[in-house]
């Protein structure tokens, strides 16, 4: 067994503390990877607090990781030893089923997560809040070395989770996309929506972050608390992409489509969305719901992202400062991703 080092909550009711525990032998076809960082997203705090379903604990959070290669097994054919690389949301599926098989393994009903799942031998899946992991091939990403690897670290999941929908709508250019929230998933949104050149506006109930919005390319920006601005761009919009994971009314939104047009959602609220029939039937409105990437997807974000230059915004933390971490995203006082550095496990 490998030993690994990590910070778990132990149950629901406790903090992440620090937790020494054991991964599996890199097998033939795994690779093992030393963590250099590990991003913090808003559902590894719903995860380990049973926001939206029973957990499996002790829990290792973490599934925006990259690192480097420290070992690969006999048959793998992809990877070796001193490589970047990056680990997702998964970490096994089986291969074979219709999801699979498109391409879309995010959904194959035996897949693993990447933490909080069990594996194929039965075991817990422990995430990047650790110093390393072993994941079968198939699940390994290409990272370029070309851009800052902290700002990389989000890409494996507020990335992917942005940049998929906007892909799979095949928004862009003559299209007038909003989004909903400027975060850790809002301001990904932006960047992969200037750059396929949809005319993006950010719906926001702080007029604070106007100056932030305009820096990262937004065209517009929309203070949903002020009628005379939500009035102004009533019927407006071809996509919105909400990224809240905070509870809202959704139908204040819904409202600002023109016919035909479509409401994302990828922020995941512990509560749910009451929408009246009329909400969307007026108008043939479409509520879309949308996950992260399949793995070639997920490849495609990271190649996409090295060639024009984009990373998330990042804050980069001691992991012993978790906590504070968590409290600051709840509040939005992050700017736009803390990112662990796991140099700092000791």
């Amino acid at each position: 067994m490998i030993q690994s080092k990590g910070y778990a909550a132990q149950s629901a009711e406790t903090d992440l503390a620090p937790w020494d525990f054991e991964r599996r032998e890199a097998g033939t076809h795994d690779v093992l990877i030393d963590i250099l960082y590990c991003g913090v997203c808003h559902s590894d705090l719903h995860a380990i607090k049973n926001d939206w379903f029973p957990g499996i604990f002790p829990m290792v959070p973490g599934h925006e990781i990259v690192g480097r290669v420290r070992e690969v097994g006999a048959h793998v054919k992809k990877f070796k030893a001193g490589e970047l690389v990056g680990v997702s949301v998964m970490v096994d599926a089986c291969l074979e089923c219709e999801n699979c098989r498109n391409n879309q393994e995010q959904f194959c009903p035996t897949g693993v997560q990447t933490y909080n799942s069990l594996g194929k031998d039965g075991l817990p899946t422990y995430g990047g809040y650790s110093n390393n992991i072993v994941v079968r091939e198939e699940f390994v990403l290409n990272v370029s070395e070309k851009l800052p690897l902290a700002g990389v670290a989000p890409l494996l999941c507020a990335g992917i989770t942005t940049y998929s929908p906007l892909r799979n709508w095949k928004v862009g250019k003559g299209h007038k996309l909003a989004v909903v929230g400027l975060g850790g998933l809002g301001h990904m949104a932006v960047k992969f929506g200037v750059a396929f050149g949809a005319e993006v506006t950010i719906l926001s109930t702080s007029e604070s972050k106007r100056e932030d919005a305009r820096s990262l390319g937004a065209h517009h920006f929309v203070v949903t608390k002020e009628p005379a601005q939500l009035d102004a761009v009533k019927s407006s919009f071809d996509f919105i992409l909400d990224t809240v994971s905070a509870p809202h009314d959704i139908n204040l939104y819904l409202s600002l489509l023109k016919t035909n047009g479509v409401y994302i959602c990828v922020g995941a609220p512990a509560e749910p969305y009451v929408i009246p029939p009329f909400g969307i039937i007026a108008g043939n409105k479409v509520v879309a719901g949308s996950g992260v990437g399949g793995l070639a997807q997920v490849q495609e974000m990271l190649d996409y992202c090295a060639e024009n230059n984009i990373v998330s915004d990042v804050e980069i933390i001691d992991i012993k400062n978790i906590h504070t971490a968590f409290e600051r995203m709840l509040k939005g006082d992050v700017r736009y991703r803390f990112v662990i550095d796991m140099a700092t496990i000791g």
